[in-house]
Parts: structure tokens; sequence; C-alpha cells
């Protein structure tokens, strides 16, 4: 391990193996659990894409402040995420910038995308990109937990396989 991979791994100990699920001004609710300084899973609880889940996306990770991190990736969907996160406020600013056929038609991504990347990249390349769907919104962080780095039992099922209230969860 280089310098200064031991460097980024040192400054990201804080956001590595957290799983979170937040809740966007719009009513909006998502979860994430950062597996690695390079992967996260995620699964949308609801919204125009709700029931969507993903695992092993690889993502650009860093630390800006202590405690605060940014997280941003790109899908096959044609789909550009970029998360910042603030654990001492528990606050989080989401942009996604989704492709005009995800906003024509958000169902057709409503899946387990790691079973589906033909498909994706399909409905991706036939469009229409633009113009885009931006979604630039605050949330509040209302579960936090310390799941410890690579693990795939955190989130391994679709929202609607998840127990009662499972989302509700406050800490």
């Amino acid at each position: 391990m280089s310098i200064k991979d031991s460097n980024k791994l040192n400054s990201l100990k804080g956001l590595v193996g957290k799983h979170l699920i937040y809740t966007y001004d719009n009513g909006w609710q998502y979860e994430i659990y950062v597996k690695n300084d390079h992967t996260l899973d995620y699964r949308i609880h609801s919204g125009i894409v709700g029931g969507r889940w993903v695992t092993d996306q690889d993502a650009k990770i860093v630390e800006l402040a202590e405690n605060v991190y940014k997280i941003s990736w790109d899908e096959p969907t044609g789909t550009n995420v970029s998360l910042a996160i603030n654990f001492q406020r528990r606050k989080l600013h989401g942009t996604a910038v989704f492709p005009k056929w995800i906003e024509d038609d958000p169902q057709k991504t409503v899946c387990y995308q790691n079973q589906n990347l033909e498909k994706m990249r399909k409905y991706r390349d036939a469009g229409p990109t633009y113009p885009k769907f931006i979604l630039d919104e605050f949330a509040q962080i209302t579960f936090i937990e310390d799941c410890g780095p690579d693990r795939n039992d955190i989130i391994n099922c679709p929202p609607s396989e998840l127990p009662e209230g499972y989302a509700k969860r406050k800490n």
C-alpha cells in the first residue's frame, strides 16, 4: 500500500463501514452503506425510483473536513450522483442528475440494478438524455450505524422485503 492510499484510508475511517438512512426535504427516502474507500451499496425507499437497489457501486470518496465527506458516482443508467455528508450536523446534501428517459419512465430503473446492467445501458443509450432532471436537495440523516467494512449483508434485498418499520428507525 502506498503512502497516498494509506492516507486516504485514514481520512475515511469515520465513513467507511457506515450505514445511513436519510430523508430528503422533498420526502424521498434513501439508504446507503459505504463498503470501503471506493464502493457503496444503496437502496431507495421512496421517490421517483423508489424500490431500486444497487450493490458494489464504484464511487469517488473523499474527506472534505473533519466528519464531512463527499461521495460521487456515475451509474450505467446515465445518472450522476454526488452526496456531501456532515455527520456532526446529521445533514446530507445530494445532487442527482437524471437523464430525461428516467424522468419520463422512472419505473424502468426500479430493480436490482446489478442483475440488469445490460438493460440499464440499453435504456441509457436509447435516451433521451436531455433535458436532465436535477434533484438538488438537503436531507436529514435519521439513522446511523457502524457496520464495519466490506459486508454483503447490509443492503441485500429490495425495500419491499424489509421488515415493517425498517426505514423508520431513528437514533
